[in-house]
């Protein structure tokens, strides 16, 4: 009971900072994408596209080691996604959850697919493409807006990051040599 308690807590206390009802749990389907990509050795970050509906048109998480593809990144991958679904290059009324704040690339795909909102969890002092380094999307350069809401979940996603790395430093990757 307390538990319950504490969660009903939490979310009016997120919607007091601004942040929807629905943005909790659909960051926690974010989280749970971003923790798929950590058992695979992927840098854990998560993204789910959702419709104006409240439809989930899509789910993904960074997968540029094993894609061998620097565009691999979980925005990247949820709009290419919810683009199929829908038949259309341009996502209008979308909301993009995210568990780290955008880099430049995937920020300015945010603009080129013309979603309506983006909500990410921990922000990225050093690559942050949205409000930490760089403010595209919102700052009236580009031909498109989007409204951000950023700090949902936080914690939860910056610990999961700061584990990883921790891991990844401990226990480094040995990358195989090319041979020619």
């Amino acid at each position: 009971m307390v538990r319950v308690a504490e969660c009903v807590i939490m979310q009016l206390t997120h919607c007091l900072y601004g942040y929807l009802e629905h943005d909790y749990p659909m960051m926690a389907r974010a989280l749970a994408q971003a923790r798929q990509a950590a058992d695979m050795g992927e840098v854990p970050v998560g993204a789910v596209v959702v419709a104006n509906d409240g439809t989930i048109l899509a789910e993904a998480s960074n997968n540029c080691i094993a894609a061998i593809d620097p565009s691999g990144h979980a925005e990247m991958r949820a709009l290419r996604q919810a683009a199929q679904v829908v038949g259309n290059y341009r996502l209008p009324g979308v909301t993009v959850y995210v568990t780290l704040e955008p880099c430049p690339m995937c920020a300015s795909l945010l603009v080129c697919a013309r979603i309506d909102r983006l909500v990410f969890g921990a922000s990225d002092p050093k690559g942050g493409g949205v409000v930490s380094r760089y403010r595209i999307g919102s700052d009236g350069l580009l031909n498109h807006r989007f409204s951000v809401t950023a700090g949902v979940r936080a914690e939860e996603c910056g610990q999961l990051l700061q584990e990883f790395f921790r891991n990844r430093r401990q226990f480094p990757v040995v990358k195989k040599r090319d041979s020619g």
